[in-house]
């Protein structure tokens, strides 16, 4: 009787600890890592029709697209084959307490030439639709940049049926003209001017191919230097399901405007007589518009794209403005763990600092440069990550002012000191008559107001304080502004930024010390051990 007792009780034990051991396994199953090795190299192309330099990985352009799982690691060997320094940032992807993985010159050391550096990051707690692309000098106008998508993991739903497949389409002006010269224009202080062209995944056409009654998501990027696009596909509207990691209130529209920087899924199903359609992308608010054109071919066609091309939204900033107010968050769907979207309420939060950022073209020097509150940032030898890890004086300058200066335009290595865990509202005004896209790396932030003119107190009284959406990347119109509330519950130092990138090259950025005087893990990881040091940072030990 004994026996069988201790007999049942180790039988008992024993499906307990495989009932462990297969809970650990699915854990780790869900939190695989991926590796990857990607060579940086130059190739000859002609995605215009005239030959160019271009930069490749492995050999592609654009660059491999990463299909990763929420909370994948991803341990990625980047070899730089390139004759200069050079360095991939992650766009949208939030780095949780690893802004050492951001891959901006304020935060790493470029990678030399002939040389390679492994990121080692994770997709934790997203899903959506992402970029990559080059940091360094004006690289992203030669390539390098490529499709991210994190993929839901298995016990997260998500509010609409399974897409038959997916597309990404990774949308941007082109210049014929070589990065080099490029860079050198502006060094010289001369703007790029206006681009050459409008490419669909580094062509002038291309073919995306479904099956009449499916329904199938395009993700949709722009991943150009500086023009808005407009989206849309002959006979087929848009149903818009995820904006940069947000689940959306899923509104349906004949076509959608992309700023530089940002990203958008929608659902088209190919309801539609079997044949083959136009997808058109267009530049948005250009006196000269630049079009590209692709299509959507149904299997089961043996007729060419015909008729007319989908027109262009007929109204300009106003319209775009509109539209922009009917993006919602879906506060019913999950996020990419299991709670509501909405679980956390922002809009009963008082923010307890407010930042009002002004951009500028003025000349310094005689030449042109790009400022904010009358500050032209210029990157300094020793990235601000690692002067403040090693506490090396005379690198971060903390001159910025928080609100729009009447002083003259100066060149500074502007950084706002802020707390870990301070909530704070975000003004971006645009005085200028051209559009502006700010991106901010670390994070999303709830986008609540847009308006024209002058953004005052009153202004507070149109905010979305219930369904604002979240997103990394946001637009401002001209002679207008745009609000955002950021939660900052991400240590690091974090780059804000243009996302126009001639912009962001000639100095309109700034970083973000989001800091907690205890240095823990619980806050941030330490710096990896195999981190580059440059600069005043050499000779130091990680």
């Amino acid at each position: 009787m004994v026996s069988r007792t201790r007999s049942t009780s180790l039988i008992s034990l024993l499906c307990i600890v495989l009932a462990l051991v297969v809970t650990v396994s699915l854990v780790q199953a869900e939190d695989d890592y991926k590796f990857y090795t990607w060579t940086v190299t130059y190739g000859t192309l002609s995605p215009l029709g005239t030959p160019q330099q271009v930069i490749l990985i492995n050999g592609q352009f654009p660059g491999p697209r990463l299909d990763l799982i929420t909370n994948n690691n991803v341990i990625l060997n980047l070899v730089n084959k390139l004759d200069e320094p050079f360095l991939l940032t992650w766009n949208g992807i939030k780095q949780r307490k690893n802004s050492w993985q951001d891959g901006v010159l304020g935060t790493n050391c470029p990678i030399p030439p002939n040389s390679n550096y492994t990121y080692k990051f994770q997709t934790k707690d997203q899903i959506g639709t992402y970029t990559y692309f080059p940091s360094t000098k004006m690289h992203k106008a030669a390539g390098g940049f490529g499709g991210l998508n994190v993929y839901r993991r298995s016990v997260i739903p998500i509010p609409y049926p399974n897409p038959d497949g997916d597309f990404t389409l990774l949308i941007g002006d082109w210049y014929k003209t070589g990065h080099k010269v490029l860079s050198q224009s502006l060094d010289s202080g001369k703007s790029i001017g206006f681009p050459d062209g409008l490419l669909i995944n580094g062509q002038v056409h291309s073919t995306f191919t479904g099956n009449q009654g499916k329904t199938y998501m395009f993700r949709i990027s722009n991943v150009g230097l500086s023009t808005s696009i407009n989206f849309r596909i002959q006979g087929h509207t848009l149903k818009l399901v995820e904006v940069e990691g947000s689940h959306t209130i899923q509104n349906v529209y004949d076509s959608l405007d992309v700023h530089v920087g940002q990203s958008i899924s929608v659902l088209v199903t190919l309801n539609q007589p079997p044949k083959d359609y136009y997808i058109v992308a267009s530049t948005r608010f250009t006196q000269t518009v630049l079009t590209t054109i692709s299509v959507l071919h149904y299997s089961n066609s043996h007729s060419s794209a015909s008729g007319p091309l989908p027109p262009p939204p007929a109204d300009g900033y106003d319209l775009s403005m509109k539209q922009a107010r009917t993006y919602r968050w879906n506060l019913t769907a999950n996020a990419a763990r299991p709670n509501p979207q909405g679980s956390f309420h922002y809009g009963m939060i008082t923010p307890n600092r407010l930042i009002n950022l002004a951009n500028s073209a003025p000349l310094i020097n005689g030449k042109l440069r790009y400022a904010v509150n009358s500050a032209s940032y210029v990157n300094p030898d020793t990235p601000l990550k690692l002067a403040d890890y090693f506490n090396i004086p005379g690198i971060i300058d903390n001159s910025i002012q928080i609100t729009p200066s009447n002083g003259p335009a100066h060149i500074a290595t502007s950084v706002l000191r802020t707390s870990l865990h301070d909530f704070i509202e975000v003004v971006f005004q645009n005085n200028e008559k051209t559009m502006q896209s700010w991106h901010l790396d670390g994070y999303d932030f709830w986008v609540v107001g847009y308006g024209f003119g002058q953004w005052t107190d009153a202004s507070k009284s149109t905010y979305n304080l219930v369904d604002a959406l979240t997103r990394h990347t946001a637009q401002v119109y001209p002679n207008s502004w745009t609000a955002i509330l950021v939660s900052l519950d991400n240590q690091g130092m974090w780059n804000l930024r243009s996302a126009i990138w001639e912009r962001q090259y000639l100095g309109q950025q700034l970083y973000l010390r989001v800091w907690n005087a205890q240095r823990t893990a619980a806050n941030e990881y330490d710096i990896p051990s195999n981190a580059l040091l440059c600069g005043k940072a050499l000779g130091h030990h990680s």
